[in-house]
């Protein structure tokens, strides 16, 4: 392993990611405020945990996986960084799923279908149907 290994993983997730955002409509990037503001909150709480439970020493990070730049509190950078990137990463991939539930729902109801089949389809009595 190099120097640098971590950065390139990180950069790799939002690589990978990055797409959610266009083909699946995941709204993230388009809506800043609320991605910073969660991503915030997630830096603030994992980031202070994080330096707390190093200088306890519950864990260490091994200096031939990061680029040697630490930040105010002894982490690595990478290890900040993950706090932005991952969360992200996870806004994306829940945007996505929420699209693609959005998509079965409307198939599912029919509003895919051209109007003239919705109208030419008979409608269940109360009591009848899938949910009876």
């Amino acid at each position: 392993m190099q120097h640098g290994q971590y950065l390139l993983l990180l950069a790799s997730c939002l690589l990978l990611t990055l797409p959610l955002e266009f083909v699946f409509r995941a709204r993230v990037y388009r809506r800043p405020l609320l991605t910073l503001r969660v991503i915030g909150v997630v830096l603030i709480l994992f980031g202070a945990w994080d330096v707390l439970a190093y200088h306890r020493g519950h864990w260490t990070y091994d200096s031939q996986y990061f680029s040697g730049i630490a930040i105010p509190g002894g982490l690595p950078l990478e290890e900040i960084l993950f706090f932005v990137a991952i969360p992200l990463c996870a806004l994306l991939t829940y945007g996505a799923v929420d699209t693609c539930l959005g998509w079965l729902r409307r198939l599912r109801r029919g509003s895919a279908a051209p109007a003239r089949d919705r109208r030419d389809r008979q409608v269940p009595e109360a009591g009848e149907g899938p949910h009876a």
